[in-house]
């Protein structure tokens, strides 16, 4: 992993290079994670910022919390890790100035996740210094994934399936949603560790899966994102598990859901939900290298439409290293598809206070078409209970 981010540092500051950029400041946690190697537990939710300066002529410079600085060390390939203190003049403005240098002529930072608390005293401290978006530059790079990150993914996936084969287990009539929820979490977990060791790099990486889990069930499936609760289910029950914050592993996050039904299904359920499949498969079967992202969603909304619905949701989004990248399979998205582009891709329809009709997979584009990095039937799916 750690070659991995050292490698695509390298090629940022080429390209900063190529476009006269002289140093960016990444405080994203996401971007760090894929340039550096590393995150934190605690971060700038406490109002202790951790960032990554990376400067194209010069070594890329860790900035971080003194209390978290052997933990970064020890994860990152950066070898100038430069600390702040939370009391005291070590300040962590005063080691971000350092980093900056006297006079910068201007400040390249990921305009839209900057934190307020580093964007207000960048304002404050460099009145006149124009703030530029390096978001584009490494928005570019991320949207095609090395080898080295499918697998990643593809591990993530197994992770994933064997979320979801337990919360299929789960459901009964009488359980309860968070007996699901923590049936997911413990399948998740030990998966997870599977795929770990001790050593290295790999003993920051914890197996744990975490987040509330996203789980509907009744008449509350429409709602999209509600929470588990201790709703009991009741057969002909609708259940939905969504785990987009959940399925994720070394930092690279998946899309994923499934609709299921408990014991049986109502014929009306069963066309909601058919539908919903019918229309993920037409968009994910329209995904290949050189059609517009656009075009993903407009296959999808054929057969919406053919089925006397409307939705209002995107048909997919870019995933990896961050919940939501670049492109998404929407209208007027018209990013061309190449190989090493990855998704998640949906079916979502909702009828407010009645059911829904839910399916979510992740897919990466390849030569020839694409291949899923989630694996769970793709079938109207009720239990024997």
């Amino acid at each position: 992993m750690l070659e991995e981010a050292k490698s695509r540092t390298n090629a940022l500051r080429a390209r900063m290079r190529d476009e006269g950029i002289r140093r960016a400041v990444f405080t994203d946690e996401s971007s760090i994670a894929y340039l550096a190697g590393f995150w934190g537990y605690l971060g700038i939710e406490f109002g202790r910022p951790s960032m990554l300066v990376v400067n194209a002529d010069d070594a890329p410079i860790v900035i971080t919390p003194l209390m978290e600085s052997e933990m970064v060390g020890a994860m990152t390939w950066v070898e100038d890790v430069r600390v702040w203190e939370d009391a005291g003049q070590n300040t962590w403005g005063r080691a971000l100035a350092g980093a900056l240098g006297d006079k910068p002529s201007d400040i390249w930072v990921e305009r839209a996740t900057i934190p307020a608390i580093v964007r207000n005293h960048l304002d404050e401290t460099y009145p006149d210094v124009p703030i530029k978006d390096i978001s584009p530059i490494l928005g570019a790079m991320r949207m095609i994934k090395s080898p080295f990150e499918i697998q990643v993914m593809k591990e993530a996936g197994q992770i994933a399936g064997a979320m979801m084969a337990a919360a299929h287990a789960s459901l009964r009539d009488g359980a309860q949603e968070y007996e699901s929820a923590l049936a997911v979490i413990d399948a998740g977990t030990r998966k997870a560790a599977s795929f770990l060791t001790d050593k290295g790099w790999e003993r920051f990486v914890s197996p744990m899966i975490h987040n509330l889990q996203i789980l509907q069930s009744g008449k509350d499936t429409s709602m999209v994102h509600r929470r588990a609760s201790v709703k009991a289910y009741e057969r002909f029950d609708p259940v939905y598990f969504c785990f987009c914050n959940m399925a994720q592993f070394k930092q690279y996050k998946l899309g994923f859901d499934r609709m299921f039904h408990v014991g049986a299904v109502s014929d009306d359920a069963a066309r909601v939900q058919q539908a919903a499949i019918d229309a993920q498969q037409a968009a994910i079967s329209a995904i290949r290298p050189g059609i517009e992202a656009q075009d993903v969603a407009a296959a999808a909304n054929e057969v919406y439409a053919s089925r006397g619905y409307e939705t209002g949701y995107r048909t997919g989004r870019s995933i990896g290293v961050a919940y939501l990248e670049a492109p998404e399979l929407k209208a007027d998205d018209t990013t061309i598809l190449q190989p090493g582009m990855t998704f998640a891709v949906d079916g979502g329809i909702s009828i407010d206070g009645v059911t829904a009709g839910r399916i979510g997979d992740s897919v990466v584009v390849t030569e020839t078409g694409f291949d899923y990095i989630t694996d769970y039937p793709r079938t109207l799916l009720v239990t024997d209970n």
